[in-house]
């Protein structure tokens, strides 16, 4: 109960001493700030911060370099972001599942997912 944030959700699935992400290209957004740190693996992308203000830096900015590749992880990002948006349109997965079958969670997520990418099928196959 309560509300969790993403990364320490994240920290008791994924634990730290496992290589989890070694083979994988995570695209993670600001929130994971600091998985770096706890998981090893060189795809994990996450965008960059501007610093914060200070006296020795009062106007922080990020280079033309940083701009263009927090830019094109956003592009790449966007298409899972709606994903889970229009998984969420189910309301069961946003409202408190009591069902008490082992399992039931997850199979009712990969419903959800079928149905959204029956969608999306539906919807391309218009044009």
């Amino acid at each position: 109960g309560g509300r969790h944030h993403d990364y320490k959700i994240f920290n008791i699935e994924f634990p730290t001493a496992t290589a989890w992400f070694e083979p994988l290209r995570c695209l993670l957004d600001s929130g994971y700030q600091g998985i770096h740190k706890d998981y090893q693996g060189e795809n994990l992308q996450i965008p960059f911060k501007r610093g914060r203000k200070s006296k020795n830096h009062p106007n922080p900015t990020l280079t033309a370099e940083q701009r263009e590749f927090n830019r094109e992880l956003s592009r790449q990002r966007v298409r899972i972001e709606h994903a889970i948006s229009g998984m969420k349109r189910f309301n069961i997965l946003v409202d408190r599942c009591r069902g008490r079958k082992p399992g039931l969670i997850d199979e009712v997520l990969v419903m959800c997912a079928g149905f959204w990418n029956l969608n999306v099928i539906q919807n391309a196959l218009k044009i």
